[in-house]
């Protein structure tokens, strides 16, 4: 019974992680277009 306690905690810790680096990429990928963009801005 305790190893599919440890699974279902591993499974967890997995999914949060997976949410969190997802969250990460979408937010460098929001914040280099943003930089783009004001960039072309600024040279035009």
């Amino acid at each position: 019974m305790m190893i599919y306690l440890l699974a279902a905690t591993m499974t967890l810790a997995m999914l949060i992680a997976t949410a969190f680096g997802l969250h990460n990429e979408a937010q460098n990928a929001r914040l280099e277009r943003q930089r783009r963009d004001t960039q072309r801005y600024r040279m035009g």
